[in-house]
C-alpha cells in the first residue's frame, strides 16, 4: 500500500485560501484514483474532492465545488488542494486517500489514508 502524508493546514480568516499538500511514497500516485476528506468534531469522515488517475477526471462535494480544485504532480508523487473563499464550516481535520478504484468517493473503498491536517477558518 502507498502511504500518505499531509501538510499546508492552519488557522485563517475566513474567505481567505489554503493549499494542502499529500506526499506519497512506496508506490506513485498515478496508479491511483486520489481523495481528499474531512471530518469535523463529531462528525462521519465527508468526501470533498476526488482525482481518477485514468483520465484526471475530478469530482467534488457540492458545497465545495467551485471554490476547492484538486490536482495531482505525478513528478512529485503528490496530490493537492487548493481551497479558495474558506468558510468557517470548512473547519475540519483534512486527510489525503488512496484507491485502487477507477473512481471512488466512499471512504471504504480508499485503503489508505495519511494522519491528517488540520484546517481552522475563523471569522
Amino acid at each position: 500500500q502507498v502511504q500518505l502524508v499531509e501538510s499546508g493546514g492552519g488557522l485563517v480568516q475566513a474567505v481567505g485560501a489554503l493549499r494542502l499538500s499529500c506526499a506519497a511514497s512506496g508506490r506513485t500516485v498515478s496508479r491511483y484514483t486520489m481523495g481528499w476528506f474531512r471530518q469535523a468534531p463529531g462528525k462521519e469522515r465527508e468526501f470533498v474532492a476526488s482525482i481518477s488517475w485514468s483520465l484526471d477526471t475530478t469530482t467534488y462535494e457540492d458545497s465545495v465545488k467551485g471554490r476547492f480544485t484538486i490536482s495531482r504532480d505525478n513528478a512529485k508523487n503528490s496530490v493537492f488542494l487548493q481551497m479558495n473563499s474558506l468558510k468557517p464550516e470548512d473547519t475540519a481535520v483534512y486527510y489525503c486517500g488512496a484507491s485502487t478504484m477507477t473512481y471512488a468517493s466512499r471512504p471504504v473503498n480508499f485503503g489508505s489514508w495519511g494522519q491528517g491536517t488540520q484546517v481552522t477558518v475563523s471569522t
